[in-house]
């Protein structure tokens, strides 16, 4: 009997044929049209919403424009002293006044910010290397090559670093450079610790394994994968060495310990400042002391957000 709803019309031109038991394709759904986000848009999106962390990143990029550019626009002699200046009141041609030596005060902020941030940024980076590559060979390596790296490190934190950095700053009376390399060796042993962690985890991965597998040496695979994929650590860790290392400068700086005449930082700048704080001279105090607040605040914020932005959960809202 033919069909009671009529014959088959058969396919409609413009149709797709349908195969038996192929997969039909179905629309996928998702915030962006089933377009997948990279994981560096997601972490962007996460750091934008922390707003502390956004304006601490316009912060320091302030004073890095400040203390790098600043001095060659507003140029000013901060070698040879002018005791005819000395203790000037801001105005006129010294907007911030000038200090005990004569020099110009919004001169000495840019100069001295320019040690401050580079021996934070320096050692940060320092640390952060040293530690990353020390704690990743011990957390692939483990047995007792872990055990005995990892001992050394606790040893390292059983030493007050304040008191080690006073006692090495108090013999060797360090330049600018010799002062990053101190306090990078009292830094690096928390990115080893870290990324220690970090490395346990990932050498059981099997794209790890697999260099084993093709025969690659323990060094490739520290140093192309381990590492590599401990970035989030350790940016995370650096930023908040740069804050740490900045504050070190200007407690040595206050003590009198830091950089050493004519070079000068912030807590330079604070011990200078401290034999007139009862003078009435407080634009040789708050300037600097300001500077350090608001940049040791902004790097604690970038790096609160940075924690945020590289973390897994977060990354899969």
């Amino acid at each position: 009997m033919p069909d009671s709803m009529g014959p088959n019309p058969g396919p409609v031109p413009g149709d797709a044929p349908v195969i038996a038991g192929a997969a039909v394709d179905e629309p996928t759904g998702g915030p962006v049209d089933g377009e997948a986000r990279s994981m560096f848009r997601l972490g962007l999106e996460v750091f934008v919403q922390n707003r502390l962390a956004v304006v601490g990143a316009g912060v320091i990029v302030f004073f890095l424009l400040f203390c790098f550019v600043g001095p060659l626009i507003y140029h000013t002699d901060q070698v040879h002293t002018n005791l005819m200046l000395s203790n000037g009141a801001p105005g006129g041609a010294h907007p911030f006044g000038t200090d005990a030596s004569g020099y110009d005060e919004l001169g000495r902020l840019m100069y001295g910010g320019q040690a401050s941030l580079e021996v934070g940024l320096a050692a940060a980076v320092l640390a952060s290397v040293v530690g990353t590559l020390y704690g990743a060979i011990a957390g692939y390596l483990g047995g007792w090559v872990d055990s005995v790296m990892m001992r050394l490190v606790d040893g390292g934190f059983a030493i007050p670093p304040l008191f080690l950095l006073l006692v090495l700053s108090a013999i060797f009376h360090p330049n600018r450079w010799e002062m990053i390399v101190i306090i990078a060796a009292l830094s690096w042993l928390g990115a080893a610790r870290l990324v220690r962690g970090e490395a346990l985890s990932l050498r059981v991965r099997e794209y790890v394994q697999a260099v084993r597998v093709m025969g690659g040496s323990s060094m490739r695979a520290v140093l192309k994968h381990v590492a590599p994929n401990a970035i989030g650590t350790v940016v995370v860790f650096a930023s908040f060495a740069v804050a740490d290392a900045i504050l070190l400068l200007a407690f040595l700086g206050y003590l009198g310990l830091g950089l050493q005449p004519p070079q000068t930082d912030w807590g330079g700048m604070l011990s200078d400042a401290i034999n007139y704080i009862n003078s009435g001279y407080w634009w040789l105090l708050y300037p600097p002391g300001i500077a350090i607040i608001l940049v040791a605040i902004s790097f604690n914020f970038l790096g609160d957000a940075l924690r945020d932005a590289f973390e897994v959960r977060l990354r899969g809202r």
